[in-house]
């Protein structure tokens, strides 16, 4: 085996780690943890929003709550003062009587906030119940690929392993000259510096070689270093 098909063995190895390295970034379970990501930071937003809208119709509920509990309690000593006999003057009974008549006009209107309010609240407790409920399907659902993805980067990550260390003997075998040039070229021809000679055709650019190029190639010795005169490839013949 000469050194120009050493070459193509390395070209080989190269060929399979780029080939896993991009199949690694590219994984469909991360484009989807992306999806669901981006999901994740509206929702939160949205629950947010959502919950401060209910937390402000709850803080207003318990105030009306709270006005109507005090409320309901000076009704009652009122009234207790007002049945005891310990009030005898019928004016001051009559006063009495008069600002429990108003009071329970106030009762009756903050029963009408309070119920306004559980109204109000109703439907944003749903929807904060069911944002919590999306969140947890999507904390979930992203877990589950987050796992996905570090069990295909670990059997990717093996194999990158086993071919890297393939392709460190291959080049062994191959002058440090060489391995220089093809670098070079790899560089900038999209991965591929060496490519067979297949007819008359380059198996790197897959152009055809004129008919003058191919006599030429014919009668340089095995050890030439050929190139494409299409892609500037190294020419394994």
């Amino acid at each position: 085996m000469t050194h120009f098909e050493d070459l193509l063995v390395v070209q080989e190895h190269d060929t399979a780690i780029d080939r896993l390295k991009h199949r690694r970034a590219n994984l469909p379970e991360r484009a989807e943890l992306a999806q669901i990501e981006d999901e994740l930071v509206a929702l939160e937003r949205q629950l947010e929003t959502v919950t401060e809208a209910r937390d402000a119709v709850a803080r207003r509920q318990r105030h009306h709550e709270d006005e109507l509990a005090a409320l309901e309690t000076k009704i009652a000593e009122v009234n207790t003062r007002m049945y005891s006999g310990a009030v005898t003057i019928p004016r001051e009974l009559q006063a009495m009587q008069a600002d429990v008549d108003s009071l329970k006009r106030r009762q009756s209107t903050l029963e009408d906030d309070v119920l306004e309010a559980m109204d109000e609240r109703e439907p944003l407790d749903e929807e904060v119940a069911s944002l919590t409920a999306a969140r947890a399907g999507h904390d979930q659902e992203a877990a589950r690929l987050r796992l996905a993805i570090a069990e295909e980067e670990a059997a990717i990550g093996a194999e990158l392993d086993q071919e890297t260390a393939a392709r460190a003997a291959a080049v062994a075998a191959v002058p440090a000259d060489l391995v220089k040039l093809y670098e070079q070229i790899r560089g900038r021809s999209g991965g591929v510096g060496a490519a067979r000679l297949v007819g008359p055709r380059c198996t790197g650019c897959h152009l055809t070689l004129p008919a003058t190029e191919l006599d030429r190639i014919k009668r340089e010795p095995p050890d030439a270093l050929i190139r494409c005169d299409q892609c500037s490839r190294i020419l394994v013949r």
